[in-house]
């Protein structure tokens, strides 16, 4: 790391600036060996601690290397819930070993799948009981063009894109997802269980006021991510389009103001059209984000080229919203990205990562950098 001082006279003040442009702190990953995962019986990648980029036809894996290393940071996969589907085929084991770097020390992390009983995760050797206790150990980014979901699918996936984001830097919210999760389920099953409802008046209002108060906790944190977000994501967004285009975000609930207080009257109010529906209708699972470019909802009237760069631009932005969080910048890991940018923008965005430790893979790369590259072949 190259140092130097400043040193500046003001009013016979004394000013000392302490400035180095290599200090940016990232999360990075160092290698990572892959062991009877996806199409890989074994294989080994190493990364440099910039920007890397993964190159080869379609169907040859590349995917399959940038799942790996996320699945290592948030232990969930973002293509499948079947985990079985991570193991080679014909293959009772698969394993994921990774080396990070968190500026301060290695970590280690390993996780085992079978194909017989639940997944194993060893930090540093050390066996996890909860995937919980593995978020926050490292942390990563990353976006696909499958992520145009986030703009234009169903709030659930807008709603995933935030719980994700928060839970990677905040483990309690995590905990309070499940904790309300599991409420949700109880009140759910409760008002299913019989044709009476006034049996089940008798005995909602415990699940109603347990929901009602994480509830508003799990507000309160989503509005707080979202509001550092909207700065990030505008600049983003600005820098992206060349300023052609204006960024807009909305955090829509079904409460604002005394959340609590307010969603525990409504349901208290409306128990038999819940009762009715057989759920809960409203909360925190019913949670979205209103988009806008140039004050028009991107979702349903935005071309698909303002869908992309809306996407990737909430992306980029939670890259500086995790950083304010933890100190340093995630590891951002870029699927086959380039193929929906033209020359312009494939440039801007390379520009845009240079700060962080980035993983992109692609079919063909001619840009002119000092990334390394990595050819990847189908494996045999």
């Amino acid at each position: 790391m190259n140092y130097y001082l400043k040193i500046k006279m003001n009013n016979s003040r004394l000013f000392v600036f302490f400035l180095n442009y290599d200090i940016i702190l990232k999360m990075k990953i160092k290698k990572i060996r892959l062991l009877n995962f996806r199409s890989y019986k074994d294989k080994c990648f190493e990364f440099d601690n910039k920007l890397n980029i993964l190159v080869g036809p379609n169907a040859q894996g590349k995917t399959n290397v940038l799942e790996a290393i996320f699945y290592a940071v948030i232990g969930k996969s973002f293509r499948t819930s079947k985990e079985k589907e991570l193991i080679t085929w014909s293959e009772n084991e698969g394993r994921i070993e990774a080396v990070f770097d968190n500026n301060y020390r290695e970590i280690d992390i390993e996780v085992i799948f079978h194909k017989d009983r639940k997944k194993t995760i060893l930090v540093d050797k050390i066996g996890l009981h909860k995937i919980g206790e593995l978020l926050g150990r490292t942390n990563a980014v990353f976006f696909s063009p499958n992520e145009l979901k986030l703009v234009k699918e169903s709030p659930e996936d807008r709603r995933k894109f935030l719980n994700i984001a928060i839970s990677q830097t905040n483990k309690r919210y995590f905990y309070l997802l499940a904790r309300y999760e599991k409420i949700l389920m109880n009140r759910n099953k409760l008002l299913k269980s019989t044709y009476n409802i006034d049996v089940i008046k008798e005995t909602i209002d415990i699940w109603d006021r347990a929901l009602c108060e994480i509830a508003e906790k799990i507000y309160i944190e989503r509005k707080a991510f979202v509001d550092e977000l909207y700065p990030y994501a505008l600049k983003a967004h600005e820098y992206l389009s060349n300023g052609s285009e204006n960024l807009k975000i909305e955090y829509k609930s079904d409460f604002h103001e005394n959340y609590k207080q307010n969603m525990l009257k409504y349901l208290q109010k409306n128990i038999e059209k819940d009762f009715k529906l057989g759920f809960t209708s409203v909360g925190v699972h019913r949670d979205d984000l209103n988009l806008y470019v140039n004050d028009v909802e991107v979702k349903n009237f935005g071309s698909q080229g303002q869908q992309r760069t809306v996407a990737l631009s909430l992306k980029l932005a939670e890259l500086e919203c995790n950083k304010n969080r933890t100190g340093q910048y995630p590891i951002l890991l870029l699927d086959d990205v380039f193929s929906e940018l033209d020359e312009e923008r494939r440039h801007r965005l390379l520009n845009f990562t240079s700060k962080t430790q980035t993983i992109i893979t692609c079919t063909d790369f001619n840009e002119k950098t000092n990334a390394k590259i990595i050819r990847v072949k189908e494996p045999k």
